[in-house]
């Protein structure tokens, strides 16, 4: 029996890395539809079939994006950006973020990026009450719209960590979540060599690459991810852009 009990436990630590593991990677379970899914579903309104300046259904494209800033490495961030002449997407975090960093989730939205919500603390939204996760969805909504002018239409949830009553509620909100399909882990490590290597490693078409602003290793690496991808023939575009001339609907995940 003792034994037994030792499997037992060792059974149970496994299933909590491997659910740990899972929530990390953006693969909660949910159903998601792909990029070139939304592209195969044209939408009618002329706001969602805009394309920028490619289309995706022609060419290789694939989608940087950042969560939990701004920070303290958000303008070096956007310099590079600007100079490489590549668009990106922010999901923001508002408390200590937003509130403290004003000036750049506006310099974001004047300079073409995607500004969408990573929720206002950072909470884990399947372990809220619904008017909890009301509220964390909200009230970064509301300070984005103010300072940018345009409502978030896009939500990446902490953790990647989803389920029923969050769809529900963002169908309500009218957000769309979106996951990744490609993933640093740079919240682990400050080696900017790894960092980039990673990124390289595992891009492909369609790809939806998550990094994060406010990890020292981070922005360091950007340049060179830029770089090799465009000469391996990618195109950089927004989250919007990667699924035109569909559009992101509202309560569905996209990765």
């Amino acid at each position: 029996m003792k034994k037994t009990g030792t499997a037992f436990r060792t059974a149970g630590t496994l299933a909590a890395i491997a659910a740990l593991t899972l929530a990390l990677s953006g693969c909660t379970g949910a159903d998601t539809t792909a990029p070139s899914a939304a592209r195969a579903r044209p939408a009618t309104d002329v706001q969602a079939a805009r394309f920028g300046a490619v289309d995706c259904r022609e060419v290789k494209c694939i989608a940087l994006t950042f969560d939990a800033g701004p920070s303290e490495h958000s303008a070096r961030l956007l310099d590079i950006l600007k100079e490489k002449q590549v668009p990106a997407t922010f999901f923001l975090l508002g408390e200590r973020h937003i509130e403290k960093y004003p000036e750049l989730v506006r310099r974001m939205a004047d300079e073409g990026h995607e500004v969408a919500s990573h929720t206002w603390d950072h909470k884990i939204l399947t372990k809220l009450r619904p008017e909890e996760i009301r509220e964390e969805l909200e009230r970064p909504n509301e300070e984005i719209e103010r300072l940018t002018g345009r409502r978030p239409t896009l939500m990446r949830p902490p953790q990647g960590r989803t389920d029923d009553t969050v769809h529900a509620i963002c169908r309500e909100l009218g957000l769309s979540e979106v996951l990744w399909s490609v993933t640093a882990k740079d919240y682990r490590t400050t080696d900017s060599d790894l960092i980039t290597r990673r990124v390289l490693d595992r891009s492909s078409r369609d790809g939806i690459i998550l990094l994060h602003d406010i990890y020292d290793g981070t922005v360091p690496a950007v340049p060179g991810i830029i770089d090799v991808l465009k000469e391996r023939g990618y195109v950089f575009v927004t989250v919007p852009q990667l699924l035109a001339p569909g559009k992101a609907e509202p309560g569905k995940v996209y990765r």
